[in-house]
């Protein structure tokens, strides 16, 4: 029966993209259904299409999210020289993941490139080949190591992106949720994703990012006028204490706020690192 599906699959069109969607959506029932059962150290849920991975050894092993995968047995180690078939996120592609890549990523599924931001110079991304270089289009990294940087997304934000982006984002969901962060990912990035979900082609996405890189210019230029009374915005002399009831009460909780972070400043600080984790794309 499996063979049948990847048949059906390669033959491409409508029926295969269905086929496909029907298998991540019952992958997403079987990993919500033995989330239990894997934490008894049962099997996990099987994944409907190869993801794949060229590990450069530039990260700390216990903070990568691609191992953390491979681990789980949800991806494969790739060797340099190694093909993959499928689409490969890389930064020496010249084309943009969009959704007309779906049926690449039905078919093949998804590769990456772990190696650390910081060492992009060194990396031989010529050893590490495939037919299908996708670049990812503008999206802010949720990781407890990058959080909040636009672009420096780790292996696992990187496949969910073009999960989503290619219209399977139960298989995101699948990936994400092995991550206590990982739906910060979709909440940061909910509104590009969907945008660039809903394009039909590499043009239509790099105008949706195009045009939202000229959104937050316009933000950032915009002027207010501080005796605008009727903005709804509050204002105040920088020389003269700020007499406000709402910064009273925060004033009133500060000394307690400080005595303790917050669980997940805490548990940030104890998985970050100096090394700059990250997938390039």
């Amino acid at each position: 029966m499996e063979r049948g599906r990847r048949a059906a699959r390669r033959r491409g069109g409508r029926g295969g993209l269905d086929t496909f969607a029907a298998e991540a959506e019952a992958a997403l029932r079987a990993c919500l259904e033995g989330e239990g059962a894997a934490e008894e150290g049962g099997p996990e849920a099987k994944f409907p299409c190869p993801l794949a991975m060229w590990e450069l050894g530039h990260c700390d092993p216990k903070k990568c999210s691609g191992r953390k995968l491979a681990r789980k047995g949800l991806l494969r180690p790739l060797r340099l020289r190694q093909r993959f078939p499928g689409l490969v996120l890389s930064p020496a592609a010249t084309q943009c993941l969009s959704p007309a890549d779906r049926h690449i990523v039905a078919q093949s599924g998804i590769a990456v490139i772990d190696c650390s931001w910081a060492k992009l110079e060194e990396t031989p991304f010529q050893r590490m080949r495939g037919g299908h270089l996708r670049l990812l289009p503008y999206l802010v990294a949720a990781n407890p190591i990058n959080y909040g940087r636009p672009c420096k997304l780790s292996c696992v934000e990187a496949f969910a992106a073009a999960f989503c982006i290619v219209g399977f984002p139960d298989l995101a969901t699948i990936l994400l949720r092995k991550f206590k962060w990982g739906k910060a990912f979709i909440d940061l990035n909910k509104s590009l994703l969907e945008k660039y979900a809903a394009c039909h082609c590499q043009e239509e996405v790099l105008r949706v990012e195009k045009d939202f890189f000229a959104s937050v210019h316009e933000t950032k230029d915009e002027e207010i006028d501080p005796f605008d009374v009727d903005s709804g915005k509050e204002f105040s002399n920088p020389n003269r204490p700020i007499n406000s009831p709402r910064l009273a009460e925060s004033n009133e909780d500060s000394e307690e706020d400080s005595v303790s972070p917050p669980d997940d400043a805490t548990e940030s600080s104890e998985e970050s690192s100096p090394e700059d984790d990250g997938t390039v794309k």
